[in-house]
């Protein structure tokens, strides 16, 4: 899979997709990354990408002819793409999506900025999608969110298949059991005394358990 990311600041991603399950799926050519910088198809010496909006109002605009043209240089001949813009008022980004996101080839994200961006850009899109309700800076956060939640679905990225199985908001279980490591006791706050029997019927039935519960809880 190839992850095409449209922003004014690629420096932002380096350390991160760099490191942990992201780096290594990088390092076994499970999936390709590529940033690109709006202001490489500037036509002016500024390097200008954005300018006041027609009728007035606060802020600037990324204008729409500088991103078209990073978005038409970003495309894939023959490749399975979606492009997606990062909006506040896309829709909510969940697992259900991310899983329907590695039936693509090309993924192409696009990250505004400042107060936003020429509407027409939603002419040259597939979809809108938002990580909540809430105002950022810009899309890059988002970015690094759906593409860390893309890349752990590859197959082969993740050390055990199983692993993704067990995660939260997979196979529709949405919370993981409670989990604990060493030391068994810490301050009076012990491991249950389940998870240390052996008995891996009793641990299955008990995070089944675990995990219902915290549903439970979350939804009141």
């Amino acid at each position: 899979m190839v992850i095409t990311i449209l922003t004014l600041f690629p420096e932002f991603f380096h350390s991160v997709f760099n490191s942990s399950i992201i780096g290594r799926a990088q390092g076994k050519k499970k999936i390709l990354i590529r940033l690109v910088n709006f202001r490489e198809f500037t036509s002016d010496r500024h390097k200008t990408v954005d300018d006041k909006p027609y009728g007035g109002g606060a802020g600037m605009l990324l204008k729409i002819d500088i991103l078209h043209r990073a978005l038409e240089s970003s495309k894939i001949k023959k490749a399975k793409e979606r492009i997606i813009l990062l909006d506040p008022t896309g829709k909510i980004f969940n697992q259900s999506l991310a899983r329907n996101l590695i039936s693509y080839d090309h993924l192409i994200l696009i990250c505004g900025h400042y107060e936003g961006i020429d509407f027409r850009i939603n002419n040259f899109i597939d979809e809108k999608v938002s990580i909540g309700r809430f105002i950022l800076t810009g899309g890059e956060i988002p970015a690094m969110a759906i593409t860390d939640s893309v890349t752990r679905l590859i197959p082969g990225v993740l050390k055990k298949e199983e692993a993704i199985l067990n995660e939260s908001f997979s196979n529709g279980q949405y919370f993981e059991a409670p989990q604990y490591t060493r030391p068994v006791n810490y301050r009076g706050y012990k491991v249950p005394a389940v998870l240390l029997s052996g008995n891996h019927q009793k641990i299955s039935g008990w995070r089944k358990k675990g995990a219902n519960k915290r549903i439970s809880v979350r939804k009141k």
